[in-house]
């Protein structure tokens, strides 16, 4: 359903979306691919580094150095954890290993990252290789054709073309050896890529323990977020009725003490006053049903979260799409917060993303209202800086959601929201 916009647009942009999102996974998973091989490449010299060290045990000059190890081991899953979150769920790390061999070795977190060095290192090396070399190569065979003249004559054979190469009619079914490989990779590559991440995500999360603790400290965070994000609304609430709506009631009762001043005085200047008194006080009215759409949106129990977001959708300044397929009702405070959180990022699509298109896809995943806003604008939001990425944010964790801002520079930005709305 498109709001505020002729209906031929529809099918062209979803059939566009539809693309460029399978476009976005395939380039996503190349880009984490060759993040993976760098971290697997660090993770072969951490390997080497405990090796030697563990050699060195032997003669005891290796316990000097034990401690610098597993600080390196520490240093490069770091950065993996680092690597993955970007891509997926925060993995939170442990802190800084123990400068004493005891208290490292009893640091539950070492042996799991000394596994995950091993495994990373070698068979997550190789794989990582044999994934990147996908589309090398087909790379390589598409464009054989233009440049195979130029090779020796007794080597012009690129790798997996099992036939002599003498003209160009033998150079041609290299392209379609390198188109094949291309298909290949954009079905199997989203998958090469989370198999790939899979052992990190599962060896250097946090233990049970330390999970368990890391949520206490995660909901006392929520709580606080959820207190300020509280003050804040009460705040601004307090300055739009202070600078709004109570300045305008001051001038009212101006108004009114003047038009009783004027029916003793100059009985023919009271119409006038009148209507300015009235005009002020209608003015202040509207202030406060402002005020109070800012609270909770009246829309929201007239139409609905499906019928408040087409009516956003028809007031954005791109064309804009709205995909909504949510069973049943959320509670009140979650409708409200994805109204106030889309409402906030198609302002900023308007004014700042010079985008031609916009989509708002809301799902209903069991237990979790998931909100996703994209367009096709320029990119380069950054949600370390301005206020409208932070309070978004701040309504978001006060829910205990989680928030993803993805935003090249060049296009497209993605605002992927979770939001808990019950069973």
């Amino acid at each position: 359903m498109v709001a505020g916009r002729p209906e031929p647009a529809v099918p062209r942009y979803a059939g566009h979306g539809l693309v460029m999102r399978r476009a976005r996974a395939v380039l996503d998973a190349l880009e984490h691919l060759v993040g993976g091989l760098g971290t697997a490449l660090l993770a072969f010299v951490a390997m080497a580094w405990v090796t030697s060290v563990a050699v060195l045990c032997l003669a005891g000059v290796g316990l000097l150095l034990a401690p610098s190890a597993l600080r390196g081991v520490r240093a490069v899953a770091s950065r993996e954890r680092a690597r993955l979150s970007r891509w997926g769920p925060e993995i939170i790390g442990p802190g800084p290993v123990p400068s004493r061999l005891s208290a490292a070795l009893a640091d539950p977190a070492v042996p799991r990252e000394l596994c995950w060095v091993l495994g990373h290192g070698t068979a997550g090396l190789l794989f990582s290789a044999a994934a990147i070399t996908m589309p090398v190569a087909s790379a390589q065979d598409i464009t054989y054709p233009l440049w195979w003249r130029f090779l020796p004559a007794q080597n012009r054979e690129p790798t997996g073309v099992f036939w002599t190469v003498r003209d160009f009619s033998d150079a041609l079914p290299v392209t379609l050896l390198g188109i094949g490989l291309a298909l290949a990779f954009v079905l199997l590559g989203p998958g090469m890529a989370r198999l790939q991440a899979w052992p990190g995500r599962r060896l250097l999360a946090p233990t049970d323990d330390t999970d368990l603790s890391l949520r206490v400290a995660q909901l006392s965070a929520t709580r606080a977020a959820a207190l300020d994000a509280h003050a804040t609304e009460l705040r601004r609430i307090e300055r739009s009725l202070h600078d709004g709506a109570q300045n305008r009631l001051v001038g009212v009762t101006v108004l009114l003490g003047a038009t009783r001043r004027a029916l003793a005085r100059d009985p023919a200047s009271a119409p006038a006053i009148l209507e300015r008194a009235q005009v002020a006080a209608e003015e202040a009215l509207a202030e406060l049903r402002a005020v109070v759409r800012g609270i909770l949106p009246p829309v929201l129990d007239d139409r609905g979260l499906t019928g408040a977001l087409t009516g956003l959708a028809a007031n954005c300044g791109v064309p804009c799409e709205v995909d909504v397929d949510m069973p049943g009702r959320c509670a009140a405070s979650v409708e409200a917060t994805a109204y106030f959180v889309t409402a906030e990022a198609l302002t900023n699509v308007s004014r700042h993303s010079r985008a031609r298109h916009a989509l708002v896809t809301v799902r209903r995943d069991g237990p979790r209202l998931r909100l996703r806003i994209e367009d096709d604008g320029v990119g380069g939001a950054d949600a370390r800086r301005g206020s409208g990425i932070a309070g978004i944010r701040s309504r978001i964790e006060a829910h205990d959601g989680r928030l993803v801002l993805t935003s090249p520079p060049g296009g497209p930005t993605i605002l992927e929201v979770e939001l808990p709305c019950g069973s």
